[in-house]
């Protein structure tokens, strides 16, 4: 599996480092995928055997799959 490490450094260039955005993006996907909502990334989920939420959100925004506006 990827380190964490290499997935979150990659979230953060997508972001420009604002690790602030990182923490909220990644909190309310979260929530979603706990609430039931379904992975935008089901084959790495099932490659890397994914479980948290928090790291399914982590490789989701890394992947660039996450929509988000700053209002």
């Amino acid at each position: 599996m990827d380190r964490l490490e290499k997935i979150l450094s990659i979230a953060l260039e997508n972001l420009d480092g604002d690790n602030y955005l990182l923490a909220i993006i990644v909190a309310k996907r979260s929530e979603q995928l706990s609430n039931g909502e379904e992975t935008l990334i089901p084959e790495i989920v099932k490659q890397k055997g994914l479980v948290k939420p928090a790291d399914i959100a982590l490789y989701e925004l890394a992947e660039n799959m996450l929509d988000y506006k700053i209002s």
